[in-house]
């Protein structure tokens, strides 16, 4: 279903004029020198095609053919390539230069009719008569030094030619080899006598991954074979399919690719399977991921987020809705790849959940604060430091596999959070959002009579956790009134013990109570007392101790009932009018 979804994608994408994707046997490169050769075959230049500052430098993208693997042996790439192999040259003291040297010429005069090719004719010459010798003795000398530390690879070009190297005189025009060994029916395609791939194109972009690129599909040792077959043989794939399918996924894993987002140690790609008219679910997943508002509009994300979800449910979607919306989790595994999840929702189904999902994790927040959380809000608030690299390993696909398939969330992602709230003594809007989140899923399936969990303070949650909370808020909030600009409340002392073992400090706790509220006045005191009645009515005794869910629902409460104090003015402006007509 992936090979086939990726190829599918390519063939869409090929079909596309504006794409500019690399056709078969081909694939674009980034190569910062380009080697001239005037019209007699002698060097002429080394024009230097990097643009930017420092780090940014970005190199020019040529199309040229397909690089082959290296990763034991020794194997040239055809009209470009390192300069140990396009031009002999040796900065590492190597002692097979020359071999690596005769593999580029080689390939050259085997693959590639020099009579139809004049500047592949003009190259040969220039190869032929010791280029580095002639770089190292030109005006380029001192270029050459700084080419040799890098020992970048290269393109060739005839100077005045109006390509971009001579790659470009070959396309649509390579010999295509004729090896018809393990021809069989393509797994991917279905159809028959393919010739197949006995190795698959490398792959890279993935996060931690290899830096040559890693496979997908490979089978190097014997245990993984069967039947006598070796290789790639034993899941028979078209050399076009494979191709296909890894020109996809390295387009989706490229630099600049929109579709890709890593979050921890995992590299998402995601794309429709057709192009949607209406509304981009590509654009959607972005803003959910990782949402970064902009500058111009800090609205934007929050408009296109719920232009998507009213589509499911306005019809615009009609035509679109069945579409199929992929999603693929990559992580790096040594040479190869490997799949960390993969979903393959309907466009519709796609809209319905992530509308589930921002319903779950609504909460009351503050008026600056952006309206709906993205991942990576969510997962680095688990984490210390705020660093999605201390997330832990799987978290990040799993929470993700929970968003498309509307499945609870990971109880791993409660236990994080509240280990951090705990170590932090904070109760912040997006971890607040979390515990509720995974708490009404859970309580879905697992404990259908437990009342869910509001988006704002709830005076009729019977929850006796979550009534504890909001106790421990209303005592903090006395204790602030009765010391302003006090540095350090109950809440760094105490909120570990008073949210894990609530009977070893709420009696002393309410005890100081009394001390606070002899220095309010006596509207705000019988404001606090009358608040702390209503609370502690449903709490009959205090637990010994609180289970990991039943601190989650005491963060909340707590969260809940903080809020309520900067949100709701009415019912205080009430009584202290009542007290002073009194």
């Amino acid at each position: 279903m992936i090979l086939q979804a990726l190829y599918d994608y390519y063939q869409r994408k090929a079909a596309d004029p504006g794409s500019h994707i690399a056709p078969e046997g081909w694939e674009w490169k980034e190569i910062p020198y380009v080697i001239l050769i005037d019209k007699d075959g002698y060097f002429f230049a080394i024009e230097d095609t990097r643009e930017g500052e420092g780090r940014k430098k970005r190199s020019k993208k040529f199309l040229v053919p397909q690089s082959v693997k290296r990763t034991v042996g020794k194997n040239a790439n055809l009209l470009w390539d390192n300069i140990e192999y396009a031009l002999g040259a040796n900065p590492r003291n190597r002692n097979d230069i020359e071999e690596r040297y005769d593999l580029f010429i080689q390939r050259i005069k085997t693959e590639i009719d020099l009579e139809s090719f004049p500047s592949v004719k003009l190259l040969l010459k220039f190869l032929e008569n010791d280029p580095v010798e002639k770089i190292e003795n030109s005006e380029y000398a001192e270029l050459w030094q700084t080419i040799l530390d890098e020992n970048p690879f290269i393109v060739f070009k005839i100077d005045g030619a109006s390509n971009s190297c001579i790659c470009d005189d070959l396309r649509g025009k390579l010999k295509q080899p004729d090896n018809e060994e393990g021809s069989c029916v393509c797994l991917v395609t279905g159809k028959v006598k393919t010739e197949v791939a006995r190795l698959h194109p490398a792959i890279k972009g993935v996060r931690g991954g290899n830096t040559q690129g890693g496979a997908l599909i490979s089978f190097n040792l014997a245990p993984f074979n069967s039947y006598g077959k070796k290789q790639n043989y034993n899941s028979p794939i078209s050399q076009s399919a494979s191709f296909a399918y890894t020109t996809a996924l390295n387009l989706l894993l490229g630099r600049d690719s929109k579709n890709k987002i890593s979050i921890a140690d995992t590299t998402i790609v995601y794309w429709a399977e057709k192009k949607t008219e209406e509304v981009n679910p590509e654009e959607i997943f972005s803003f959910l991921i990782a949402q970064k508002p902009d500058e111009d509009n800090p609205d934007k994300g929050v408009q296109i987020i719920e232009s998507f979800i009213n589509s499911v449910f306005t019809g615009r979607l009609s035509s679109e809705k069945t579409n199929h919306f992929y999603v693929l989790g990559l992580a790096p595994n040594a040479a190869r790849i490997s799949v960390r999840f993969w979903k393959a929702p309907s466009v519709e189904d796609f809209g319905l959940n992530i509308k589930k999902h921002f319903d779950d994790f609504e909460i009351v927040h503050g008026p600056k604060d952006h309206k709906y959380l993205s991942l990576y809000q969510v997962l680095s608030s688990t984490a210390l430091a705020y660093k999605m690299d201390n997330v832990p390993p799987n978290l990040a696909g799993t929470v993700i596999e929970s968003i498309i398939d509307g499945t609870p969330y990971p109880r791993t992602i409660m236990q994080q959070c509240v280990r951090r709230i705990r170590a932090e003594q904070n109760v912040n809007r997006t971890r607040a959002a979390i515990l509720k989140a995974y708490l009404n899923r859970f309580n879905k399936i697992h404990n259908k009579t437990e009342k869910e969990i509001t988006m704002g303070l709830d005076p009729n949650n019977t929850n006796v956790a979550y009534r504890i909370g909001r106790l421990f808020a209303v005592l903090e909030k006395i204790q602030e009134e009765a010391n302003p600009g006090i540095n350090a409340t109950i809440r760094d002392r105490y909120y570990g013990a008073a949210s894990s073992s609530p009977i070893t400090v709420f009696p002393r706790l309410l005890s100081l109570k009394n001390y606070h509220l002899k220095k309010l006045s006596a509207g705000r005191k019988i404001y606090f007392e009358r608040m702390i009645g209503e609370v502690i009515t449903e709490i009959s005794s205090f637990p010994t101790n609180l289970a990991l869910d039943e601190q989650a629902n005491f963060a909340v409460g707590y969260y809940h009932q903080r809020q309520d104090f900067f949100t709701k003015k009415s019912e205080k402006e009430i009584i202290e009018i009542e007290l002073n007509n009194n």
